[in-house]
C-alpha cells in the first residue's frame, strides 16, 4: 500500500462486501478490547465519518475537527480525472462547512481507554497530539492498514503502516529496512520518506514514515527525470556484473520458483525461466537495486523534484532496468485496463526502455521477460489469486504472453 493511492472508480457488490468486512477487521485491530467501536457508552476516543458510506468504505475521516477532517480527505488520494477531483473537492467542502452531517451519514464511534488504542500508542511514541485517518484498500494479499497521521492544525506529518499477518509483517519490516538504507545512501535524483518510528504493538509490526508533500502542485514528468531517478536507485548500493546463469539473482529467483513448483502455474513458470536463462547464454548483465513497485501511483513529480514512496519491495542485486519495465507495464494497465495487451506492448518496448540502463542489446528482451518471471513469482508466493486481487490469476494475462515470448526468443 501507499500513502497516496488512486481508488477505483467503481466497486462491485463483492468488492463492497469485502471492504465492509475488512473495515470491521481493521477496527478490531486498531481498537482492541476493552475499546468498543459500536458506539457503546464510555470515554470517547474518536469518531469517524465513513467515506463514501458504510457499504463502500474507502476512508475513515476523524470528525472532531473540521480542519483535520478536510486535511484527511484532501490528502487521501490524487484523483486521476476531473470528475474524481470534483467529488473529492465536494467532500472536502462538506467537512469544512459542516454539511457532512447531512451528506456523510455513516459514523463509527470509538470508546474505551485511550491508552489501549492505536491513537494512544502512536501519540505516546511520537510525543505529539494527533488524529488518525484510516484508508480501506481493495482486496490484495499485501493489503494492510494505512494510517494518515494529522496534527491539530491539519498538518499531515506521517503515514503509519501495520503488518497484521506473516506477509504484511514481513513487508512492513522490509520497508523499514529499505527506508533506513536509502536514508543514508546519498540519493540526489529523488526524495523518499524517513522512518519516524518502528516497533511492535499487540502483535502487529508498526512503521511510521514522514509524509512527503504529495499534495503540492504536480509538474509534467519527463522521461529524463524518471530514468535519472531510477538510475540513482540502481546504483545506491553498488553494482555487480556477470552472466545470468551464475548470478546471485538467478539463484534466489530459482529458489523462489522452487517454492511454488507444486502449483500448475509455478511449474509452468519455472520451466519458462530455465529456458529463458538458457537463451541468455553468456550475455553479461549488470545488477543493482530496484524499488520493486515503481508505478505511477507510487510517485509524484513536483517542479523541484520527484517524490517516491512504497518501498516494501526494494531489493538489491537485480538486473538493471527492472524498474523501467515495471513502470511501463503498470502505466499501461492503468491507462487501458487490458493487462494482456499491456504485457505484450511492454515487452515490445524492451529495447527502447532498457537502452538508458546500459543493458546490452542481446539482453534487453531477456531482461523484460525475466522481470515478468519475477513479478509472477511474487504473485504466486503472495497468493494474490486466493486473496481476490484483480490480476491475481496469472493464466488470464501474464503467463500466456510470457511463455510464448520465451519460446520465440
Amino acid at each position: 500500500m501507499s500513502p497516496v493511492r488512486t481508488a477505483p472508480a467503481e466497486l462491485t457488490a463483492g468488492d463492497a462486501a469485502l471492504r465492509t468486512q475488512y473495515l470491521t477487521e481493521v477496527l478490531d485491530l486498531l481498537y482492541p478490547w476493552p475499546c468498543r467501536t459500536d458506539g457503546s457508552p464510555g470515554t470517547p476516543i474518536a469518531e469517524y465519518l465513513v467515506v463514501p458510506d458504510a457499504r463502500r468504505p474507502r476512508l475513515l475521516v476523524p470528525s472532531a475537527s473540521r480542519r483535520v477532517a478536510a486535511a484527511a480527505v484532501r490528502r487521501y488520494a490524487e484523483p486521476q480525472s476531473r470528475a474524481a477531483r470534483l467529488k473529492r473537492d465536494a467532500v472536502v467542502a462538506a467537512v469544512r462547512t459542516g454539511a457532512s452531517a447531512v451528506l456523510l451519514r455513516d459514523r463509527v464511534r470509538v470508546t474505551g481507554p485511550f491508552s489501549a488504542s492505536i491513537d494512544g500508542y502512536l501519540s505516546e511514541q511520537l510525543g505529539r497530539e494527533l488524529s488518525v485517518s484510516i484508508h480501506i484498500g481493495p482486496a490484495r494479499a499485501n493489503r494492510k492498514p494505512v494510517l494518515q497521521l494529522i496534527g491539530p492544525e491539519g498538518d499531515t506529518f506521517g503515514f503509519g503502516k501495520l503488518g497484521t499477518g506473516p506477509l504484511t509483517r514481513a513487508l512492513v519490516r522490509a520497508e523499514t529496512a529499505a527506508l533506513t538504507t536509502l536514508g543514508g545512501s546519498g540519493l540526489t535524483k529523488l526524495t523518499v520518506p524517513r522512518v519516524l518510528h518502528a516497533s511492535e504493538w499487540r502483535g502487529l509490526a508498526v512503521m511510521v514514515q514522514s509524509a512527503l508533500p504529495v499534495w503540492f502542485p504536480r509538474a509534467p514528468l519527463t522521461q529524463r527525470r524518471l530514468v535519472g531517478a531510477m538510475l540513482d536507485i540502481a546504483g545506491c548500493c553498488g553494482y555487480t556484473t556477470g552472466p545470468l546463469d551464475s548470478s546471485g539473482y538467478w539463484q534466489q529467483l530459482r529458489s523462489r520458483l522452487a517454492a511454488v513448483s507444486d502449483r500448475p502455474e509455478g511449474a509452468c513458470l519455472g520451466s519458462a525461466a530455465e529456458l529463458l536463462v538458457k537463451r541468455a547464454g553468456d550475455t553479461l548483465f549488470r545488477y543493482g537495486a530496484w524499488h520493486g513497485d515503481w508505478a505511477p501511483w507510487n510517485m509524484a513529480n513536483l517542479a523541484d523534484g520527484l517524490l517516491v514512496w512504497d518501498w516494501e519491495r526494494f531489493a538489491t542485486g537485480v538486473p538493471m532496468g527492472f524498474d523501467a519495465v515495471h513502470h511501463e507495464l503498470q502505466r499501461r494497465v492503468q491507462a487501458t485496463g487490458d493487462a494482456t495487451d499491456a504485457v505484450e506492448r511492454t515487452v515490445r518496448r524492451a529495447a527502447e526502455l532498457l537502452a538508458p540502463f546500459g543493458v546490452p542489446p542481446a539482453g534487453r528482451e531477456v531482461t523484460a521477460l525475466l522481470y515478468l518471471v519475477d513479478l509472477a513469482a511474487r504473485y504466486l508466493t503472495d497468493r494474490q489469486a486466493e486473496a481476490g486481487a484483480r490480476l491475481g490469476v496469472l493464466g488470464t494475462w501474464l503467463l500466456p504472453v510470457l511463455i510464448r515470448r520465451v519460446e520465440e526468443l
